[in-house]
């Protein structure tokens, strides 16, 4: 199975054109629920590829307005290349989305929903099972934790998520940063974090600088309630035992649009398995 097989054709992708301003990607990052977006400039041979513009970087770099100084270099593919091949450079590289090039051309992207989505199609040998590539260092937090505590124990784990645990230390919920978002708004801050930003009557300020599964949550700005994890968390949990196939857990993220499954054994947590772990399966 090939790039092409699996990506995102450049027609289907929305893209900002450089040159530009940081509000052509917000407005693009307003409408939708991605943390970045492809910049591209429109050449004689097509549009070519500049970089890629998220939230951190906007984030990162309040000041600047311009779009070829906000994107970034990534790592990209070829439409001909394995998937395999492209699921290994994620992995070494830490990329949940890689655009594909022709020379420097823009032809689309592939992400790892993308590569999920392909595994739950039966891209891998139905033999492998989740205990070949889940982790088992999980990360957890109390049920009775307020919630602003929790939020920094996501950010200093480096995790988008928390299992949550009862007093009895049994998991009774997930925990994730889409769970903090919801309920988190902005509220003036002491620094400037830019208009584009964190403006307070911006409904959609938090969205401005969040950045779903990159653990970039900064506080500063924002207000998160006192009330206890429980009160937020999501109750129904989707787990799966380590005896089940890969495509399994891949069928079950891509159905409940979630990025990492809890492991459960006899009916205790036994592990994690997260939508990054499922490219070992491919690579």
């Amino acid at each position: 199975m090939n790039v092409e097989d699996v990506m995102t054709s450049s027609e289907d992708v929305v893209t900002v054109e450089v040159p530009g301003t940081r509000d052509d990607a917000l407005e693009y990052l307003q409408e939708r629920e991605f943390s970045s977006v492809p910049a591209v400039k429109d050449t004689d041979n097509g549009e070519q590829f500049r970089g890629i513009v998220s939230r951190s970087s906007l984030i990162k770099r309040p000041d600047e307005d311009q779009l070829a100084l906000l994107a970034e270099d990534v790592p990209s593919a070829a439409a001909e290349e394995s998937v395999s091949t492209v699921a290994d450079r994620m992995l070494s590289e830490s990329e949940r989305r890689v655009p594909v090039l022709d020379d420097e051309a823009f032809v689309g992207i592939v992400t790892i929903t993308d590569i999920v989505r392909a595994i739950a199609r039966g891209a891998v040998d139905d033999g492998i099972e989740v205990s070949s590539v889940a982790g088992e260092t999980v990360n957890c937090v109390y049920s009775e934790t307020p919630l602003h505590v929790a939020e920094r124990e996501l950010a200093h784990a480096s995790v988008p998520y928390g299992v949550v645990l009862d007093d009895d230390g049994e998991m009774t919920g997930m925990l994730t940063e889409v769970d903090i978002i919801e309920v988190a708004r902005v509220v003036e801050g002491e620094e400037d974090v830019g208009e584009s930003i964190a403006n307070q009557d911006d409904e959609w300020a938090w969205e401005g600088i969040k950045a779903v599964g990159n653990s970039y949550m900064p506080t500063r700005n924002v207000e998160i309630p006192n009330g206890p994890v429980e009160a937020f968390m999501t109750d129904d949990i989707i787990s799966v035992s380590n005896r089940r196939p890969v495509c399994e857990a891949a069928q079950l993220m891509i159905e409940h649009d979630i990025e990492q499954i809890p492991i459960a054994s006899g009916g205790r947590l036994a592990g994690i398995v997260q939508d990054m772990d499922l490219l070992e399966a491919i690579r």
